[in-house]
């Protein structure tokens, strides 16, 4: 916000593919089986494997890993050498009591193998064998207490490898065989759902803004939901912790001949403080032929379609501090006037009419072209790798979370035509609402459902445990998850897929160590094919009350994907102070080749971003070094004047950035210095485009931009201090 004036994976081997009669033996099987129904567990029973560690004796190749056959998709495959004897072991995490075994194969089944428990990986008991396997999708009533569950394969159907779609246990754990957690069931009573018929619309919004207009700080949580149709003379004016989204597949199912509107009325003119609200998946047919998005960090602009233009400022054209688009279509210009830096992602404009010091984008049809400094704008024909955020969704008259199939070299929107992707009904998802415990929600995941957080504020006492594969955990209006007794509120597995979208974590009192963990210390597997999400997901240290933790976000997976983010250490509201919110280190990142789109990182006491991962990427960051720096000895690091705000780890040799910002306001001691916003290795594959630093009023310096490269900014002038290209 603008106050006013490490373990390293070996090399990955190409895919290989099977080729010939057998791709035509697949295809028939794959329709036979369509018509052969799988008999469902017993009710007391819960799907104990999927997303689990799984290993095997041997693989095909590079694209039939053994992981495809835990992963929940009957389209991905584990397949085995062309020899015998051959395995696949799954590890449940704990023992539990198998009660039954679903396989499904490929064309290449087994007719000879065991199905083997174990306690402890190493005595195994068989649970069940036969000579004659049928192939298909088979059902197996079993009973014992494992860990470990193995199928062993000893004689083949087919000249090729054993090869299977789905390896599935089901089974309970801890001695629980009592009633499931249910799936699905009401949205909760902070979803509000209209459709077009529905009296009183206009008056029922404007009571929620009323409410949240300034509740900055405040516990109430909405999520304004429109089904599939036609709403006239309707202006949507969003206030704090609101989010508003259509309910169609596609943004122009759900067509407002209206606005959606955010202004900074209560903030005397000034948008630098409108934060923590949303908009996605609708139409727009502005009242004025342009609707007014003035915000700052927090509040994404996603799959949306405006049929006319995009004001990003507020009314008077005052301070704003923004800002974010992914996937949306404006078919008029977007006008970002006083608004000082944004991001915008894989869309399509008619035309930006200007830009104060960082405008970036990245996949944008019509974006101007590149020119940074003047005008400031950083343009890049494409995103490398993208998945969009999943979305719930009404499917005639049932709920479904769509979730978008990630894309390479993206650029516009992803929903013309077929939306490429997957659909998951509600009935496969724990609806969270206000009052659960951290304990039924790990029990849920552990059942195999995903999670949708319902808007509210959630205090946790111990660890939400994401270590399933492929597991979706979306919240709904700005969801809250506040971790109690210093505990991380969120950790995942160094699984694949895994997608954490709309969700705020505020830090408690007591000091975490984390706030969100994205794969355990050491992990190093290849989620390439599958990388894991983190989307409009923020993270907060004060503002709403004390609150401390060391490090707000680490990232261990590789691959990971982090899509826009803001990590805030408050700088105002309650609870602030230099040692008060407490907060060394923003964003930590040690795994390999993750990508960061979208990057909002600002005023922690040391490093805001530290990067010691290899081959790491940033398209746009946007930080703020911390106000409230008491003086000079208190940032002081070794004979470094101040902390970078984005410090490369010197071991790297393989990193680029693009379009990134550090501005500073020592408002506490306006003597600081600060040796530089950026700091990285000189190495060839280390690479920085279009960096800048800006002293905000002259309250603090800058002596360089990145390392001891950069002219010092300098009065109180406010005017960046650039470098185009580094080394």
């Amino acid at each position: 916000m603008y106050a006013p004036p490490v373990l390293r994976r070996p090399a990955r081997s190409s895919d290989g593919r099977r080729t010939g009669v057998l791709a035509v033996v697949v295809g028939l099987v794959i329709s036979l089986l369509a018509f052969v129904p799988a008999t469902p567990a017993n009710a007391a029973s819960s799907l104990l494997s999927q997303g689990r560690t799984v290993t095997s004796s041997s693989e095909e190749n590079a694209g039939t890993p053994a992981t495809s056959a835990v992963d929940g998709n009957d389209g991905t495959r584990w397949s085995s050498a062309f020899s015998d004897p051959q395995w696949i072991k799954v590890d449940l995490g704990a023992s539990a009591s198998v009660s039954q075994i679903v396989l499904k194969w490929e064309a290449a089944y087994a007719t000879g193998y065991r199905i083997e428990f174990s306690t402890d990986n190493s005595t195994w008991t068989t649970a069940y064998s036969t000579t004659s396997g049928p192939g298909g999708t088979e059902t197996l009533n079993v009973s014992g207490t494992a860990r470990y569950v193995r199928l062993a394969g000893t004689a083949r159907a087919t000249p090729y490898g054993y090869s299977l779609w789905e390896f599935q246990v089901f089974g309970t754990t801890g001695g629980q065989g009592g009633p499931q957690i249910p799936g699905g069931g009401d949205l909760g009573p902070n979803v509000l759902v209209f459709d077009p018929s529905t009296p009183g619309i206009q008056a029922k919004v404007d009571e929620i803004f009323k409410q949240q207009e300034s509740a900055q700080f405040g516990n109430g949580r909405y999520a304004l939901l429109f089904k599939p149709g036609t709403y006239n003379n309707i202006n949507a004016q969003l206030g704090f912790y609101t989010s508003i989204a259509g309910l169609g597949l596609k943004p122009d199912d759900t067509t407002f001949n209206g606005d959606v509107t955010v202004d900074a009325g209560w903030f005397n003119g000034n948008a630098t403080q409108n934060f923590w609200r949303s908009a996605e998946n609708l139409a727009l047919n502005p009242v004025n032929g342009t609707d007014r998005w003035a915000v700052s960090q927090a509040a994404p602009f996603r799959r949306m379609h405006v049929r006319g233009g995009l004001n990003l400022a507020p009314d008077g054209y005052g301070w704003a501090s923004g800002g974010y688009i992914a996937d949306s279509k404006i078919d008029g210009q977007v006008g970002p006037y006083s608004q000082q830096q944004w991001y915008t992602r894989d869309s399509s404009v008619g035309g930006w009419t200007n830009g104060v010091w960082n405008m970036t984008f990245s996949g944008v049809e019509g974006a101007p072209a590149q020119s940074f400094p003047d005008p400031p704008y950083t343009t890049l024909d494409t995103t490398p790798v993208s998945r969009e955020k999943p979305f719930l969704y009404l499917d005639g008259s049932e709920y479904k979370v769509f979730v978008p199939a990630k894309r390479t070299n993206a650029r516009g929107v992803s929903w013309t035509g077929t939306p490429q992707g997957e659909s998951i009904p509600l009935s496969q998802f724990y609806v969270v609402k206000p009052g659960a415990t951290a304990q039924t929600i790990n029990a849920a995941v552990q059942q195999g459902l995903h999670l949708l957080f319902t808007p509210g504020v959630y205090h946790v006492d111990r660890t939400i445990d994401i270590d399933r594969a492929n597991t979706v955990v979306l919240g709904l209006g700005l969801a809250t998850i506040i971790p109690d007794n210093g505990v991380t509120a969120i950790k995942v597995g160094d699984v694949d897929g895994v997608k954490l979208a709309g969700l705020l974590i505020d830090a408690g009192p007591q000091n975490s160590s984390v706030l969100l963990q994205v794969g355990p210390e050491g992990a190093s597997a290849d989620h390439s094919a599958n990388p894991t999400t983190v989307q409009d997901v923020f993270i907060r240290i004060g503002g709403a009350g004390a609150g401390k933790a060391t490090t707000s976000m680490v990232i261990n997976n590789d691959d990971t994907i982090v899509d826009h983010t803001w990590i805030w250490r408050a700088d105002h509201g309650d609870g602030v102070g230099w040692e008060t919110n407490r907060a060394d280190y923003g964003l930590r990142v040690d795994g390999d080749d993750v990508l960061a789109t979208g990057l909002f990182v600002e005023h922690f006491n040391k490093y805001d971003v530290q990067w010691n991962g290899e081959n790491g990427r940033t398209i746009f960051f946007q930080n703020e070094k911390a106000y409230d720096a008491p003086n000079q000895a208190a940032v002081q690091n070794g004979s470094i004047k101040g902390y970078a705000a984005y410090k490369v780890a010197d071991s790297v040799n393989s990193h680029e950035g693009w379009g990134l910002g550090s501005y500073c306001y020592f408002n506490v001691d306006p003597t600081i210095r600060q040796d530089h916003g950026f700091e990285a290795p000189v190495k060839p594959g280390v690479k920085f485009h279009d960096l800048l630093v800006v002293s905000l009023g002259g309250q603090g310096q800058y002596e360089h931009v990145i390392n001891s490269t950069g002219s010092p900014t300098s009065g109180t002038s406010t005017v960046p201090s650039t470098v185009v290209s580094f080394p």
